[in-house]
């Protein structure tokens, strides 16, 4: 039980990072939740669920086929996925047309995720180096990063409610601002990470 809750809370910190550089993984699902609201909440959960499958099948990559990458280059992709998914915020927020693409989105999640689980890879590996079985392990790590996107998507949506419920802030200026907020803190970084 008690490596249960190790691996649970190693997911759930992973999500959870502040850290300057490693809170890459929140701007992602600011950016994933900010459009909705609480009545999307299947479709939300849909995409958290598919980006964590993106990550455990990398994360199996890792410890079953030895497949790595250059840290740099996923660094710097990961930074990519945060730029792409604020633009593309930017320009189709208050789009109806955003909801006839769910299996689109579904699978941009799950890609994704693989990239972002490879950027994990080596740090997974010493997590699991004293675990008795890593598959295991490997699921309640998972699970803990689900508990974790999931309580962004929650807090997020809770903020999208109290925005634009009850102070009235424009929806589709409300996105825009935010996913313009992040798009400014990871342009330094994609710069940074594109040089290598």
């Amino acid at each position: 039980m008690d490596d249960f809750i190790l691996y649970v809370t190693e997911g759930f910190n992973h999500v959870m990072n502040f850290n300057v550089g490693a809170y890459d993984h929140l701007l992602f699902f600011i950016l994933i939740a900010v459009p909705f609201f609480f009545k999307s909440w299947k479709r939300l959960i849909g995409l958290s669920l598919s980006f964590t499958a993106g990550h455990i099948v990398s994360l199996l990559f890792v410890i079953y086929g030895k497949l790595t990458f250059s840290t740099s280059y996923i660094e710097f992709l990961i930074v990519v996925t945060i730029a792409i998914a604020a633009i593309y915020n930017i320009f189709t927020a208050g789009n109806r047309h955003r909801n006839n693409h769910n299996w689109m989105t579904i699978m941009v999640a799950l890609f994704f995720g693989l990239i972002h689980g490879f950027g994990f890879g080596s740090g997974f590996e010493m997590l699991a180096a004293g675990a008795q079985s890593k598959l295991l392990m490997l699921l309640e790590f998972a699970l803990g990063i689900e508990l974790g996107q999931l309580l962004v998507i929650f807090v997020v949506l809770l903020f999208n409610f109290i925005f634009t419920g009850l102070f009235r802030f424009n929806k589709k200026e409300w996105v825009q601002i935010i996913s313009a907020i992040i798009l400014g803190m990871v342009l330094p970084l994609l710069m940074v990470r594109w040089i290598f």
